[in-house]
């Protein structure tokens, strides 16, 4: 009798000992739940953990035939309730001190529970998510991913004042993204590729307190157009269409320090962004007390429809407006194309209110992509001063108007489905693994068709300043109207989920040139790229 109670007190103790140790587990109590997870265990102290566990197993089968009756003339089989029937009997002073048939079978489960503990494998703390390598704290909560990417390419120009033909390394950019808890994610990037030197593309923080509202904070792409909100890795051109020119912060690659109200509403069929920008580009302090304003709304109408036909179409407006210094130099919008090939329109210098609206749609089915955008601009040039000497003084002049679109199509020849800003889940790679997600053996890749038509058009009114508003140097100003427009083909590559090869053939026809000495006519642009990402 007291050998079993000392068996029970000592399993008992030895459990409640195992239970509580914080290397092998967590209390059960309402305090002890709200705490964080602690350390993974080592090797060590697992295998420590199921030598116990074996000791107690032992135990309680030495409680077990210690309660089991003593029959004389042999051992034999006995039901269950026999043995509970005919145990031992309780000591009167201590009636609970012998182990029932249910306290044994509660030792046991709590010895499977350990068990299952002691085989858990501890957390990953390095390793591969299928996209991306990561490094992770013990706990899950902060988490580091190295990201990057190299876009190189080879363009041949053919037309009266073209650039020479050119090899070019478009992109090199390094950096790391990740997380810090469930609600705060952070990224750095930088250019080592950019003409003046190493430069921070991005560098942010974004909280997320809740889906339908969240804050993000530094620099990055002003979230302005449909186009620009594409990742620079998931462009299917090489370059944008012409209309990027009319877009804010185009020379600073559409971003700028600012913070931003961004989020989505009934589960990512409203999307709405507002923010406040520097608006002058790229770690560019602002020139005026005014920042830059910029929101943007996104619908899709059907998202939720049982029709797949129209679950990918999608709506979407922007709005923006900053403010511009003479005093400080400022130009009008570039009259640069896309790909370099000429100027069509001059620029001018501006003072005064700036203002943008954009309308764009998308339509997603399958392998096609449907996507176009429409974007107008209007830059002020009030109280501007004079260039020479007994000019027009501080005249205001008409503003300078701006106009584009683009409406471009894609289509995967392999089956692939065409993704939102993303890349295409290569069925077949050529080389590498196989996508994330995809299980299909080796093959031919990912081929893509597209084709895309863009326009774009500068006017800068005409202005007289006569002989008695002007009464030493009377000024002229011209008409300025300029118009070009973009054909664009070709097809992409993709050898697996990380490498793409592009080739583009553009058509730019010149409408009504710009520059003295260069006559109407068209422009033939090849480009080639390569891409690799991780």
């Amino acid at each position: 009798m007291r050998l079993l109670r000392t068996w029970c007190f000592v399993s008992l103790a030895l459990l409640l000992a195992a239970l509580g140790s914080p290397v092998y587990g967590q209390g059960t109590t309402p305090a002890d739940s709200a705490k964080p997870a602690g350390p993974a265990a080592s090797e060590e102290e697992v295998q420590q953990l199921r030598r116990e566990v074996a000791e107690l197993k032992a135990q309680i089968q030495r409680l077990v035939q210690a309660s089991a009756p003593q029959v004389s003339g042999g051992a034999h089989l006995v039901q269950a309730s026999d043995v509970e029937a005919s145990a031992v009997k309780p000591d009167d002073a201590n009636p609970s001190a012998i182990a029932t048939t249910s306290d044994i079978e509660a030792l046991q489960n709590e010895i499977e529970i350990l068990q299952k503990k002691a085989s858990d494998t501890p957390p990953a703390t390095s390793g591969w998510t299928g996209e991306h390598f990561f490094l992770k704290s013990p706990d899950g909560q902060f988490t580091i991913m190295p990201v990057g990417y190299l876009n190189a390419q080879y363009t041949f120009f053919k037309g009266d004042g073209a650039p020479p033909d050119t090899f070019a390394i478009r992109r090199a950019r390094f950096g790391v993204q990740g997380s810090y808890g469930k609600q705060l994610d952070y990224a750095f990037l930088f250019d080592t590729a950019a003409t003046n030197g190493i430069s921070v593309r991005d560098a942010y923080i974004d909280f997320k307190p809740w889906n339908a509202f969240q804050i993000e904070g530094g620099q990055f792409k002003v979230p302005f157009s449909q186009e620009v909100g594409t990742g620079d890795t998931n462009v299917e051109f090489i370059e944008r269409s012409i209309t990027t020119q009319l877009y804010p912060d185009a020379a600073g690659t559409f971003r700028a320090p600012g913070a931003m109200l961004h989020g989505n509403l009934r589960d990512g069929m409203f999307q709405y962004w507002v923010g406040l920008f520097n608006g002058k580009g790229i770690i560019a302090n602002n020139t005026t007390n005014e920042p830059e304003i910029t929101g943007r709304i996104r619908f899709y109408p059907f998202k939720k429809s049982s029709n797949e036909k129209f679950k990918g179409f999608a709506v979407g407006a922007s709005v923006e407006h900053s403010r511009s210094r003479g005093l400080s130099n400022e130009l009008s919008f570039s009259g640069v194309t896309n790909d370099s090939a000429f100027t069509f329109f001059p620029q001018f210098r501006i003072n005064g209110g700036i203002d943008r609206y954009n309308g764009h749609f998308q339509w997603l089915y399958g392998p096609w992509g449907v996507r176009g955008e429409y974007t107008q601009i209007l830059e002020k040039r009030t109280g501007l001063g004079s260039e020479q000497l007994g000019g027009i003084g501080f005249q205001t002049l008409p503003g300078i108007v701006g106009k584009g679109a683009y409406a471009q199509v894609s289509y995967l020849l392999t089956g692939e489905r065409e993704p939102e800003n993303a890349i295409p889940r290569v069925k077949h790679p050529v080389i590498g693994p196989p996508s994330p997600g995809e299980t299909g053996g080796p093959g031919w890749g990912a081929w893509q068709l597209k084709f895309r038509y863009s326009w774009i058009e500068g006017r800068a009114p005409e202005f007289t300043c006569p002989l008695t508003t002007c009464p030493i140097t009377p000024v002229i100003f011209p008409l300025q109207s300029d118009h070009t427009d973009q054909f664009s083909g070709g097809f992409n590559w993709y050898l697996n989920y990380w490498v793409l090869l592009k080739f583009d053939l553009n058509v730019d026809r010149l409408v009504n040139p710009s520059v003295q000495g260069i006559s109407r006519q068209s422009y033939f642009v090849a480009l080639q790229g390569v891409q690799f990402r991780f």
